[in-house]
């Protein structure tokens, strides 16, 4: 079976979608320590980006690569959608550092 969704460190809340159909509703598979978890997509997601694998409360750290990269601006559910509508980087914005300088 190919992997669709892959986590890199035991520690990390987010998976990465590795499939090109992140539909909304889509049931996925994730290996965590040996054991199989499936999960259903709550948003539809393109490829690359994290789904969450475990509740990330607003004001908790979003970890992948078992490192913090940001911090959830509000409670996300397993099976969420994790990217900058729900997150603010611990590396700045730089889509709104674009906006600002074209303005």
């Amino acid at each position: 079976m190919r992997k669709e969704v892959f986590v890199i460190d035991p520690k990390d809340n987010v998976a990465t979608l590795v499939s090109e159909d992140g539909s909304k509703g889509r049931k996925v598979e994730v290996d965590l320590n040996g054991k199989k978890h499936g999960y259903e997509l709550k948003d539809a997601m393109p490829f690359g980006h994290k789904v969450a694998i475990h509740p990330i409360p607003k004001g908790q750290q979003v970890i992948k690569y078992g490192h913090s990269i940001g911090t959830a601006t509000e409670d996300i559910q397993p099976g969420q959608h994790v990217h900058i509508h729900n997150t603010e980087s611990n590396r700045g914005r730089g889509d709104l550092a674009k906006k600002e300088t074209s303005a």
